[in-house]
């Protein structure tokens, strides 16, 4: 397993609410978007990795892999909203998207709008949906797919992780086959950078660090308002 990561804070804001965890030796990769208050987003989004980091220390593979996510993201969430009593981090939350590999299988567990993207036999598959009032309307056709980009609302999310006692997560998993590739992404790319353009970057003969650089810059290239994070991994 190769992997290849990289977080950026962008051309606009001053802070990078963003954070990521790379575990190749447990197979666990995680983004998390935080949002809220002062600092509050940052505060959020390293609370969610440090616990997970914590949660999943070895593998479990007696364990179902999807109850393994979802009980450390519960715990995260309630540290989150515990924390966000204080004033000072009042209302802050964070997206999460969390892969597992385990028993030649990806499991997925994600709130909020980050991505999972597989790349496999030249094909990119969107493994998850964006928890997003754009993305809901989207999905009742309210609006195309060209005005969600553009969206004035795009960053509202519907879920989050530290925003309710009981968050509503998703789950899916889908074989792990040799030459796929993992690609997980904040919103700061995923805003900028279409799913075409982000297919092309991974089919390019160049190894991950080239391929997630790529990303970035592209994502800055087109004003890199949000904070970048991208993990990109390869399983062999």
């Amino acid at each position: 397993m190769h992997v290849n990561a990289l977080t950026d804070v962008g051309l606009v804001r001053k802070d990078n609410e963003d954070n990521y965890l790379v575990s190749a030796d447990r197979g666990l990769f995680v983004v998390a978007d935080g949002m809220g208050g002062h600092l509050g987003g940052a505060v959020a989004s390293s609370m969610a990795i440090k616990v997970i980091d914590e949660e999943i220390r070895e593998p479990h593979l007696e364990e179902n892999p999807s109850r393994l996510l979802h009980t450390a993201l519960l715990k995260a969430n309630s540290l989150i909203l515990q924390q966000g009593q204080s004033e000072n981090l009042c209302g802050m939350g964070t997206t999460v998207t969390a892969a597992l590999f385990q028993k030649g299988s990806i499991y997925i567990a994600h709130i909020g709008d980050s991505r999972a993207y597989l790349y496999r036999d030249q094909a990119l598959t969107l493994l998850t949906q964006d928890h997003s009032l754009v993305n809901e309307l989207l999905q009742k056709g309210g609006i195309t797919v060209e005005e969600a980009q553009y969206h004035p609302q795009r960053n509202i999310l519907t879920r989050a992780l530290g925003t309710q006692v009981l968050p509503q997560i998703d789950f899916t998993t889908t074989p792990a086959l040799p030459g796929d590739m993992l690609l997980l992404c904040t919103d700061g790319l995923s805003n900028h950078v279409t799913d075409q353009e982000i297919k092309t970057v991974l089919s390019e003969e160049s190894n991950l660090k080239q391929k997630v650089k790529h990303l970035v810059n592209l994502a800055l290239e087109r004003g890199g308002n949000d904070n970048i994070t991208v993990v990109l991994v390869q399983y062999e």
